[in-house]
C-alpha cells in the first residue's frame, strides 16, 4: 500500500486531501501541530477504507525538529504534500515584526525546512513525489498581501529549483496554484464566488496532477489566464492600481 504523508493535515484542505487518497487505497500519516485534533479523522478514514493510518505532530516553525519527525515516522512516505500555511491582514503584519516572522517562517522557511529533509530521502530511494501547495498570490506583489505573497513567490520558485535538482533521481516534484479557496483561513475574506473552489476541489485536481505527473496545476483553469493578464500589465501602470 503507498503511503501518502500530509502536512498540515488539520485544515479544511488537508482533510479533503486525506479522504481522496484514502478512497484511493493510500495509507495516510496525518500531521499537524495539534495531534489530538487528528483522532477522528484519523478513525475514520482506518474504518471507511480500511487503509493504515497515523497521526503525529508537527510544528512548521519548529525547525530544529524536522528531521526527527521524519526519521520517527512510523512508516516513509511514497508522497508528501505540504499543505500548511498562514496568512493575516497585510497591514497588521507590517505593523508586528513577530507576525512578518510567522508569515514568511510557516509559509516559506518551515515548507523550506522540511521539504529538504525529505527530498533527500526520495533522491536516495530514486522515487516519490513532493507537492506544494503554493499560491497566485505569489505570481505578482499586490498591496493588499505583499508579505504573505512574497512568501509564496519564494516557494514557487523552490519548488520549481527542487524539480530542476530532482529529475534525474526520477522524484517527481508538483506546484499547485490553488486561486481563491473557501476554508477557515479565509472565511473572513469576501471571496467572489465563481473564482472560489472548494476543498475537495483542490483535492481531486491535486491527485489528477499526481497521477500524471504534471509540473504545476491551477485548480480552476481560469486562474492561469488571470494571472496571465495580470503579470502582463505594465509596472507603471500596475503601481497605480488598487489590488
Amino acid at each position: 500500500m503507498p503511503v501518502v504523508l500530509i502536512l498540515g493535515a488539520t485544515s479544511d484542505i488537508g482533510v479533503a486531501i486525506a479522504k481522496k487518497f484514502a478512497a484511493e487505497k493510500y495509507g495516510v500519516i496525518l500531521a499537524s501541530r495539534n495531534p489530538e485534533q487528528l483522532s477522528p479523522l484519523k478513525s475514520d478514514l482506518a474504518i471507511r477504507f480500511g487503509i493504515d493510518c497515523y497521526s503525529c505532530q508537527f510544528d512548521a516553525m519548529d525547525f530544529g525538529s524536522h528531521q526527527n519527525f521524519y526519521q520517527s515516522l512510523p512508516v516513509k512516505p511514497d508522497i508528501a504534500i505540504c499543505i500548511f500555511g498562514y496568512m493575516k491582514d497585510n497591514e497588521f503584519v507590517s505593523a508586528h515584526p513577530d507576525e512578518l516572522v510567522r508569515t514568511i517562517g510557516t509559509n516559506f522557511t518551515g515548507a523550506a525546512s522540511i521539504l529538504n529533509i525529505i527530498a533527500r530521502d526520495f533522491s536516495k530511494r530514486k522515487s516519490g513525489t513532493i507537492v506544494g501547495i503554493s499560491s497566485v498570490a505569489g505570481l505578482r506583489g499586490r498591496q493588499s498581501n505583499y508579505i504573505y505573497g512574497s512568501a509564496k513567490a519564494g516557494f514557487i520558485a523552490y519548488l520549481s529549483g527542487l524539480r530542476n535538482r530532482l529529475f534525474r533521481d526520477q522524484v517527481h516534484v508538483l506546484t499547485v496554484l490553488p486561486g481563491f479557496v473557501n476554508t477557515s483561513m479565509t472565511e473572513d475574506l469576501q471571496l467572489p464566488p465563481l473564482l472560489t473552489a472548494q476543498p475537495v476541489e483542490v483535492a481531486v485536481a491535486l491527485y489528477k496532477g499526481v497521477s500524471k505527473k504534471k509540473n504545476t496545476i491551477y485548480v480552476k483553469w481560469f486562474w492561469k489566464w488571470i494571472m496571465l493578464i495580470i503579470k502582463m500589465i505594465p509596472e507603471p501602470i500596475f503601481k497605480k492600481l488598487r489590488l
